[in-house]
């Protein structure tokens, strides 16, 4: 069935506080943390948005918006022609109904239901901006038309551990109707002749508009409400109303459907380790359904110093990912995620660690098992990610895996040992 997509307003939820990132989100929102090198995580959904036809797009923020706003502005805004109707707004809090902040994530869309109302739109997909996946939200809409529903939900099919206490889980009949909706639940119900797996939210909806006015109006009057949409909305509804569970399909087209919640450290040092390995699960490289962002005017990345001998300089990276501006400058890379602008000078060695923008290695440096934050200077000599307790006596952050992360304010002293970069030369 066809879907008029000039009809849907997509709704993008990027005001969390991210907590769980620190300190990635200890100077911006989770959307805009980087991921993969040239990316932002909120570049996923947009992406999924652009690619699926979706021109009508509000972004909600709430804290530490400014980069993710600045994002917008210089990587999205080109792709979309206001004068057709075609737009992505960064909407911050306008608290014209309440003065407080957003209470959940159904709060934060009723607290913007005039924005929305003005757009009329005949149905509202409302999205998380700080997941990774591909998907088609066409083909989700046509399934959301066919069944005439009031409200549809992506799901995902997850091993029990990693939905409990995590995820919302849902329970439905033979024709994907949801009969049950628990939202993280320490003990979720797995499904029927699979006790290993649950049917998980992806925190994906959509909903018919006037009854998501309806429904949020109602849920701002319950005093013991959450204001969230899979503690509350959802819960109210399904058995009342035609609200069913739409089975993920992948646009990553590998053998297991890609989805992924970066909402811990640890999470999401390892969602980037994998787009280093020879095959990644998440295809970046894949043209018929692209990732998009802002590509800055810079130069290519350069390799420098191809000297001879056990203890000669040779600038290399392998199974790593360079991006533009970046320059390896006798230092040894491997396994890595050096973001734009990243200088490794002579003799340093960086081995699975992520390095973003501006990210500096002096001379004989040693970086292991590392999240190195923007424009941070490591000076000549040290070695991170060798010592934990070390490290955590300087001031960084170790997380439970042992993934030391570094703060793009931190500043550090240089230890004893050879001192300098590599000044202006290559």
């Amino acid at each position: 069935m066809a879907v008029e997509m000039k009809d849907v307003l997509a709704v993008i939820l990027a005001g969390g506080k991210g907590s769980r990132l620190e300190p990635l989100t200890r100077d911006r929102a989770k959307p805009a943390v980087p991921f993969g090198g040239v990316y932002r995580i909120v570049d996923f959904t947009l992406s999924n948005c652009l690619n699926s036809g979706l021109r009508k797009n509000l972004i909600l923020t709430q804290y530490k918006a400014m980069s993710l706003d600045r994002h917008i502005s210089l990587g999205w805004q080109g792709y979309l022609c206001r004068e057709l109707g075609e737009f992505i707004d960064v909407v911050p809090p306008q608290q014209r109904i309440d003065e407080h902040w957003y209470q959940g994530t159904a709060d934060a869309v009723y607290q913007n239901i005039y924005t929305i109302e003005k757009e009329r739109p005949a149905h509202l997909i409302i999205l998380a901006g700080d997941h990774i996946y591909k998907m088609d939200y066409m083909k989700l809409m046509e399934r959301h038309i066919e069944t005439h529903a009031d409200v549809t939900v992506g799901a995902l099919r997850v091993g029990v551990a990693a939905a409990a206490g995590q995820l919302g889980v849902m329970e439905v009949d033979t024709e994907s109707r949801i009969i049950g909706f628990e939202e993280k639940p320490e003990r979720p119900r797995s499904i029927p002749g699979d006790a290993e797996h649950v049917l998980a939210s992806m925190g994906v909806y959509v909903f018919n508009a006037r009854f998501l006015f309806e429904q949020l109006c109602l849920d701002a009057t319950r005093h013991a409400s959450k204001h969230d949409f899979g503690r509350d909305v959802i819960p109210a509804v399904i058995r009342t109303h035609r609200v069913f569970a739409y089975p993920f399909l992948d646009e990553n087209r590998k053998k297991d459907a890609y989805w992924r919640d970066v909402g811990t450290l640890d999470a999401y040092y390892e969602a980037n380790m994998d787009l280093v390995s020879v095959d990644p699960q998440l295809n970046l490289y894949d043209q018929r359904w692209p990732i998009r962002t802002h590509q800055p005017n810079l130069p290519p990345p350069k390799f420098v110093f191809a000297e001879k001998g056990p203890a000669a300089r040779r600038g290399q990276a392998l199974d790593s990912i360079v991006c533009q501006g970046t320059i390896v400058s006798g230092g040894q890379v491997e396994r890595s995620i050096l973001g734009p602008n990243v200088r490794i000078n002579s003799y340093s060695q960086v081995e699975d660690s992520i390095l973003f923008e501006g990210v500096n290695v002096g001379r004989h440096a040693k970086v292991r098992r590392a999240i190195i934050d923007k424009e941070v200077q490591i000076p000549a000599g040290m070695e991170i990610g060798y010592n934990p307790d070390q490290d955590r006596a300087r001031g960084f952050s170790v997380t439970d895996r042992g993934v030391t992360v570094i703060a793009k304010t931190h500043a550090m002293e240089h230890p004893p040992g050879p001192q300098g970069g590599e000044g202006s030369r290559d």
